[in-house]
């Protein structure tokens, strides 16, 4: 499988997330071409403000295969992380995070992002950097999803 194909899954992931009453954002975490986790963003419902999906999913892989170490390991979001998971990501080693939707001024504004943070700079400064890849062709898909969440 390719990028595309593991970002679908990762979309798949936000669309349960709807589902189960969580914001509309899905992870996977793959490893040597492996599916390991999956999660949702649920964290309002689980009273847990680090419940986001990609948070979750890092668990999820970590508990998996015993260790905090993901080196080699690729995040698959359906939106662009927020400081807080790309941060988690970071301390868990992950190698690559590949996202379908960039954050926009609205998503900000709207409190769904902590604010203007450019990952880009963040990595930038980093230890150990991350190599981050957009993926634009499920962007509009994403933005779609967060609008019909937005109505219900």
């Amino acid at each position: 499988m390719n990028d595309s194909e593991f970002l679908k899954l990762a979309i798949e992931q936000a669309r349960k997330s709807v589902v189960q009453g969580g914001f509309p954002a899905g992870a996977i975490i793959v490893k040597d071409g492996v599916v390991i986790a999956e999660g949702v963003s649920i964290g309002s419902q689980l009273n847990d403000p680090t419940g986001h999906a990609e948070t979750s999913t890092i668990r999820a892989a970590c508990q998996k295969l015993g260790t905090t170490n993901l080196e080699g390991a690729v995040l698959y979001a359906s939106l662009q992380p927020c400081l807080m998971c790309f941060s988690v990501a970071n301390w868990a080693g992950i190698t690559k995070i590949v996202y379908s939707c960039r954050r926009t001024d609205e998503m900000i504004d709207k409190n769904y992002y902590e604010g203007r943070n450019e990952l880009t700079d963040v990595n930038t400064e980093n230890n150990r950097q991350i190599e981050l890849v957009f993926v634009p062709a499920f962007e509009n898909e994403m933005l779609g999803l967060i609008k019909e969440w937005e109505l219900n």
